[in-house]
């Protein structure tokens, strides 16, 4: 990757080099040589990067439009619906439905559109709680 293309690529993820520098578990001089070219980009933070940026979804054509959104977890298709990942077991289910219906009733025209399932939450000893933070280990030393 062309440190352009990395540049343009990581200020379009992140909104600091702090932040970019927690993802990455380097610090922010690290980050700094890499963007303004002194020192090569590790190949790994180039994966990730492309990785974070894609939506970790695959550089194809099938998946191309599809993202991800972390923070609500739920997968976003190129015309805007969104579903939980969770949603995704029960669709050959929905779609011999949906086929032995249209097949019995004829097409449906303007079906509502629901909102994706809640995602699920960390359970505990009865009680839900949110995950605690990922603390790298070579931070818990100090």
């Amino acid at each position: 990757m062309l440190i352009d293309a990395f540049r343009t690529l990581f200020w379009r993820e992140f909104p600091t080099i702090q932040d970019g520098a927690a993802y990455f578990h380097v610090k922010p001089i690290t980050v700094r040589r890499w963007l303004d070219g002194s020192v090569p980009v590790n190949p790994m933070a180039e994966k990730l990067l492309i990785i974070k940026s894609r939506g970790y979804l695959p550089n194809d054509t099938n998946w191309h439009g599809f993202r991800v959104n972390e923070e609500r977890a739920v997968i976003i298709t190129p015309d805007g619906r969104e579903f939980a990942p969770r949603e995704l077991e029960g669709f050959p289910l929905w779609r011999d439905q949906y086929h032995a219906l249209k097949d019995r009733y004829g097409l449906i025209e303007r079906p509502p559109v629901r909102p994706p399932l809640e995602p699920v939450q960390v359970y505990r000893g009865g009680k839900r709680r949110q995950p605690a933070p990922w603390i790298p280990t070579r931070d818990k030393m100090k």
